[in-house]
């Protein structure tokens, strides 16, 4: 495993503007606080089109890359990438990379299959996982320095120098993908994780048992190993649900509230929520934070599911951080 130290990320709901959790300033506001606190490394937003409308990820962090000067920026899962086409792409990315001075950290994956999404793109629901890996490839293609001849299963490139480039080079791209083993098989599981090893240069997972993640983790190990892969520098992220509040109902409350708006009824199931939700007191959020560190997450992403995102920032670094174990 990595010895690298913990990078604390703050993760902001761009999608709670839409439903009255929070509006544009304060998302500002929280990234510009969140940096000058001095504890948080990076600033994510979500991203959906039409299944989940928000303020759009890339239009947010360009915003956001004009109010700060440190803190990374990036996609915790750019779930619109398979309806995204690669040249558009990486043209606004790059333009983002350059804005922010070279901050940025593309986190894609592909997305939930949302039929009426795909169907306004023109996008089948079975070509998510070929069009990520293959809008991967082409990426890196056109912010090389090389001309990009490319002749793909979706997309077809003949002789093109596309500019402008990323500050950044390499520029991070980073794969998000959490498969219910249960649900899908130990085959899907491992099929997904060994995509994570072959092409990511970082990983966000979402809730998961220290099992569970151990499981995943040698799958990218050993892939990494096939391939003569250096993983002495790659960041394993969990986006984490946070609630900190005296009154541990409340707490609790307040979080499913959060997800109904943002998910829909039902999600997510207790299940998850007891892996992913840290919630009440600061010692109890402290009690599963520190797990998913002692787990081996190197880079915890922070989603207050509160109204008082400022708040909640400050709590977390006065009354939460401190009773933590930090490499």
């Amino acid at each position: 495993m990595r010895n690298l130290p913990v990078k604390w990320g703050l993760s902001l709901p761009n999608r709670g503007v839409l439903f009255g959790l929070t509006d544009v300033d304060e998302l500002i506001a929280t990234a510009v606080g969140a940096e000058q606190s001095g504890v948080f490394e990076s600033v994510w937003v979500g991203d959906s089109l039409i299944h989940k409308p928000r303020l759009e990820a890339i239009t947010m962090l360009a915003a956001l890359a004009t109010h700060t000067r440190k803190v990374r920026l990036g996609t915790i899962c750019l779930a619109s990438f398979p309806v995204r086409h690669p040249v558009l792409l990486a043209i606004q990315w790059a333009t983002l990379d350059q804005i922010s001075k070279g901050r940025t950290i593309l986190g894609v994956c592909i997305g939930g299959a949302h039929a009426g999404e795909l169907r306004a793109f023109g996008v089948k629901r079975e070509e998510r996982v070929g069009r990520m890996k293959e809008g991967i490839e082409l990426l890196r293609k056109i912010w090389s320095d090389d001309e990009v001849v490319h002749r793909g299963k979706y997309y077809t490139l003949e002789n093109y120098h596309i500019v402008p480039k990323p500050a950044q080079r390499p520029l991070p791209i980073w794969i998000a993908v959490s498969p219910d083993r249960e649900q899908v098989g130990d085959k899907v599981v491992d099929q997904a994780m060994r995509r994570v090893g072959l092409l990511a240069d970082g990983y966000v997972t979402m809730g998961v048992t220290t099992e569970e993640f151990s499981k995943r983790w040698r799958v990218i190990e050993q892939t990494a190993t096939e391939i003569g892969k250096d993983l002495s520098n790659f960041e394993v992220a969990i986006h984490g649900m946070v609630n900190i509040h005296d009154d541990k109902q409340t707490a609790y409350a307040q979080a499913k509230d959060y997800f109904n708006h943002y998910y829909g009824p039902n999600y997510p199931p207790d299940s998850l929520i007891r892996v992913w939700l840290a919630h009440g007191p600061p010692k109890d959020c402290a009690r599963l934070i520190q797990q998913w560190l002692d787990m081996g997450i190197t880079t915890p992403v922070l989603r207050f599911t509160s109204n008082d995102q400022l708040g909640q920032v400050k709590r977390f670094v006065d009354d939460v951080l401190p009773l933590l174990r930090l490499k």
